[in-house]
């Protein structure tokens, strides 16, 4: 089994390339997988939220890990979303990454029915038992509507196929608790979902950020984080200052529930990173508010520009 030491670092969650038909855009996919790279990622997550997983074609997500596997070509680890209502299909998909050459998965709770700790505990060990990949914990309770709590993570951190735990709660006290917890478990790995966070929670303890703005300037995340390791605290306030101007300027624009992905998707298609198209129900903005994002996006630029002065 790969060693977890190699989960630390900025694993961005990488947005899927579609065409207007919601098929993958493959040259654009490689396109981002190399802007990625030559960012200095220290892995890459396909298959999460920002990914669009839930709004996927079986095929188009068998389709994302071989490209993506065969691009990166053993540069970096990869991490691959698994998440399922159906427990098969989760099997079947860790089975494909695990063909492919991905690393680990990563695993929100199946997301419909009405569950507690027990059942969760008993879904996961049971995941963990049916696949060859290192397992990560994924605790979206937004979009889950049930939370991983830090006891059930201590519980299910003694199966050896589990670890770690993504952490997408959005509550820092949570993210706290789970590095009190594992304080003397060093090897299971704690990532941090929400960017807003990522120099509060390395401080904590945390190993690292599967942060969506990463898409977009891969160099910012990693730099903060490499500061951090040298403990540079100057540089690291200096670029978190950074990180939460472009997601007050780019994650908040309309009214829409989805205005994170609408925001980081068009963001990235003003670079030529992607085309702003989205998986149903999700659908792109108008060309008002895409012009609207447009301003907000050149300042958001020249902040990240000026970081590195």
């Amino acid at each position: 089994m790969i060693q977890s030491t190699v989960f630390r670092g900025i694993f961005p969650p990488m947005i899927t390339p579609l065409r207007p038909d919601f098929s993958l855009d493959i040259a654009r996919t490689e396109r981002l997988i190399e802007h990625l790279i030559d960012g200095g990622v220290h892995g890459i997550f396909i298959l999460g939220t920002t990914g669009e997983f839930a709004g996927l074609s079986s095929a188009v997500k068998r389709n994302l890990i071989q490209i993506t596997c065969k691009q990166v070509n053993g540069r970096v680890p990869i991490l691959v979303g698994v998440t399922d209502c159906s427990f098969t299909e989760s099997v079947d998909l860790a089975a494909i990454a695990h063909r492919s050459g991905v690393e680990a998965v990563v695993a929100a709770p199946p997301f419909y029915m009405n569950i507690g700790q027990a059942e969760l505990i008993n879904y996961y060990q049971k995941l963990a038992d049916s696949i060859e990949l290192p397992l990560f914990l994924y605790d979206m309770p937004s979009h889950t509507k049930i939370r991983i709590e830090v006891e059930t993570a201590v519980k299910l951190s003694k199966h050896p196929n589990i670890i770690g735990i993504k952490d997408s709660s959005g509550i820092i006290e949570n993210f706290q608790a789970l590095c009190e917890a594992f304080k003397q478990q060093p090897e299971f790995k704690i990532l941090v979902g929400p960017e807003e966070f990522l120099a509060e929670t390395l401080k904590m303890g945390g190993d690292g950020g599967v942060t969506g703005g990463a898409n977009l300037y891969p160099k910012l995340y990693v730099a903060l984080y490499e500061a951090f390791q040298k403990k540079d605290f100057d540089t690291v306030k200096k670029l978190q200052e950074t990180i939460h101007f472009l997601a007050n300027n780019l994650y908040q624009n309309g009214t829409y529930q989805s205005s994170y992905l609408k925001g980081l998707k068009a963001a990235m298609s003003f670079e030529g990173l992607c085309e702003d198209n989205f998986a149903p129900p999700i659908f792109p903005y108008t060309p008002v508010e895409k012009s609207t994002l447009y301003a907000k996006f050149l300042q958001v630029k020249e902040r990240v520009r000026h970081s590195f002065d």
